[in-house]
């Protein structure tokens, strides 16, 4: 990656504004790490369900192989709290993360993630010179379900419109499709079907990828790969009506995007470690 993307992309996300475009240039395919829910609370080594989240975050970290940008999808804090926020920046950079964009979830306070972390979180838009980038909030203020604004379906059409000629991957926090598991279903995206009559107008969108469910999961529509991605600290159990938490180990996804548009993906999931999940837990 050319110095305009590896050294400069985080001073253009920390003065960018909503929407702007930023653009990079590669010849080789675009290495996309997505990091998710990492839930952390207002103090170090705060736990969620018995895992100290610092820790998980940490090991899923150290454990994400060589990547041009890292996106994280949402409930970077469980509380909201400027302390998370800026545990979570010191950490990336800690590991040398330079380049990252993210966007939030439900359990985040979007102002003052955006006011800790800076406008990297107001929805940039990364184009380069095969591909888009474009993240979604589909968080609702108060309420663990997702839904997206007229402004951000605006969004999303226009910056389309203009890139006619890149293949897409748009991400958001909250689940667009039914992942199967009836009690965390009931947050889906309320605007789905517009999002998607938007996402059909545009042949060229590729991907589309979130956190909220904290679990693997992956199914094609219309010709449009949909991607869930397992969260740094806790897992839930797929295909569950009841809140269940799963044995599944913190992880990450990683994507290759190919100028043909093809998109390679794989789960990696931290190893060798004892975390002590609470199991019997009935939500949180």
């Amino acid at each position: 990656m050319i110095s305009i993307f590896s050294g400069l992309l985080r001073k253009a996300l920390n003065s960018a504004k909503r929407g702007q475009t930023l653009y990079m240039h590669t010849s080789k395919p675009i290495r996309i790490a997505q990091v998710t829910d990492p839930h952390l609370g207002r103090s170090y080594g705060d736990k969620l369900l018995g895992v100290d989240a610092d820790q998980s975050l940490r090991d899923v970290l150290a454990d994400l192989s060589a990547h041009d940008l890292l996106i994280a999808s949402g409930d970077i804090s469980n509380d909201g709290s400027p302390e998370s926020y800026r545990r979570f920046a010191d950490t990336i950079a800690e590991f040398g993360f330079s380049r990252y964009a993210c966007l939030p979830g439900n359990h985040d306070d979007h102002e003052v993630m955006a006011r800790v972390m800076g406008p990297a979180v107001m929805n940039p838009v990364l184009v380069n010179d095969s591909w888009i980038f474009i993240l979604l909030n589909s968080r609702v203020p108060g309420y663990e379900y997702g839904d997206l604004a007229d402004t951000e379906l605006t969004f999303l059409d226009k910056t389309l419109a203009r890139h006619p000629n890149h293949h897409v991957m748009v991400f958001l926090h909250h689940q667009p499709v039914r992942v199967g598991s009836a009690w965390i279903d009931q947050y889906i995206v309320r605007s789905a079907d517009r999002f998607f009559s938007i996402i059909d107008k545009h042949k060229n969108v590729r991907g589309v990828a979130w956190g909220h469910v904290h679990q693997d999961f992956h199914t094609e529509r219309n010709g449009v790969h949909l991607f869930a991605s397992p969260s740094t600290c806790i897992q839930f159990k797929p295909n569950c009506d009841d809140f269940t938490l799963d044995t599944e180990m913190p992880g990450y996804r990683m994507f290759e995007l190919h100028a043909d548009g093809q998109i390679t993906t794989e789960v990696n999931r931290v190893s060798e470690r004892d975390y002590k999940v609470d199991y019997s837990s009935h939500g949180y």
